[in-house]
């Protein structure tokens, strides 16, 4: 007789996060245009089976743009229309790589 194992979930996906950095800091209503843009990409994402999500952390000396995200690589739709709406703004940036998470 052969027993049969317990369905197990499958194991985790990586997921990755990497950052947009702004300088000089901007204004949260300056960026009002990024938030819905970061909330409809994570929306699309969703709704395909993937991870991405984005968020607008504002500080003193530096605005970030924190994504994550089951890809490592940059260049998808979401990242090519959140670097769009950046240089729309006129809002110099630079992006770090991306590191996966634990």
């Amino acid at each position: 007789m052969t027993t049969k194992k317990p369905n197990s979930p499958p194991p985790p996906q990586p997921r990755w996060a990497y950052a947009y950095q702004l300088l000089p800091p901007q204004l949260v209503e300056r960026l009002r245009t990024i938030q819905p843009l970061l909330d409809d990409e994570h929306d699309g994402a969703r709704r395909s089976g993937r991870t991405w999500a984005g968020r607008v952390v504002p500080e003193e000396r530096i605005t970030h743009i924190l994504v994550v995200s089951d890809n490592p690589e940059q260049d998808n739709d979401g990242n090519r229309k959140l670097e769009s709406e950046l240089k729309e703004l006129k809002a110099k940036f630079s992006i770090s790589a991306p590191m996966e998470l634990p």
